[in-house]
């Protein structure tokens, strides 16, 4: 039997706000990317989030970001490599102080891109990783797309596991559309459906253009905070589960 992870980033709260219906979302996936304090999140909303990934058998992976509570993580900020390799390792900390079984850590929006093209900054957050993975006693998994971050995490030993998205936009050459431009995000949730079968099936997505790309994946993202999130996921599962491909996490 074929197996998909299944991602959402979850945790998400902001001045006590949940930005997504978490508890529907746990039910489904297999694996949630909780954030920890750069872009939202506090020791409240982790601590419920390892709570519910506990009750629903969801592996936990950190969602570190640039320090962005105003901009949520979507506004890339000019730090030192040294002063990100802090930040985002206290981040890290956070979460596991806050109980979290750690499995992977995966960067969160402008950081998650940078990490991609920017080799300085991927070191320093694959650096992060590393110490809390001495912690740990295990090399914690990277999770993304490749580029930078790939190479930084292979140079320190850690996993790298590469993602593909269900509910954004891809460029022709593989990069996704920016969010703001016609065709970034999508909500349909049969489309999605369908795109997650496909990708789990063949390793390809279709592009705004109509041309297919190679996206060879081991976890699909849906993100959490979209209105129609909820029923994106649920037809998303019911779609791989209806042919046969098993959502387990691979951590």
């Amino acid at each position: 039997m074929p197996t998909i992870d299944l991602n959402a980033d979850l945790g998400e709260t902001v001045d006590g706000v949940a930005t997504a219906d978490d508890e529907a979302m746990f039910a489904v996936i297999s694996s949630a990317s909780v954030a920890c304090g750069g872009h939202a999140g506090d020791e409240g909303s982790m601590r419920e989030a390892t709570g519910r990934a506990a009750r629903f058998g969801v592996a936990v992976g950190a969602h570190p970001s640039y320090p962005d509570l105003a901009g949520f993580g979507r506004l890339r900020i000019a730090i030192d490599p040294a002063d990100l390799r802090a930040v985002v390792a206290r981040q890290l900390s956070a979460l596991l102080d806050a109980g979290a079984d750690l499995r992977y850590v995966k960067p969160h929006g402008a950081l998650y891109h940078a990490v991609t093209v920017d080799g300085a900054e991927a070191h320093a957050v694959v650096a992060a990783i590393a110490d809390a993975s001495s912690r740990l006693g295990r090399a914690l998994p990277v999770l993304g797309l490749d580029g930078e971050i790939a190479a930084a995490a292979a140079t320190a030993g850690l996993p790298f596991v590469r993602e593909a998205f269900l509910d954004r936009g891809y460029r022709p050459d593989g990069s996704l559309v920016s969010r703001g431009e016609p065709g970034a995000l999508l909500d349909d949730p049969a489309q999605v459906a369908a795109r997650a079968v496909r990708l789990a099936r063949e390793g390809l997505v279709e592009a705004v253009d109509g041309s297919l790309v190679v996206a060879e994946a081991a976890s699909l993202c849906l993100h959490g905070d979209s209105p129609a999130a909820v029923a994106m996921a649920r037809a998303v599962r019911a779609a791989l589960d209806a042919e046969a491909i098993e959502v387990r996490a691979p951590w």
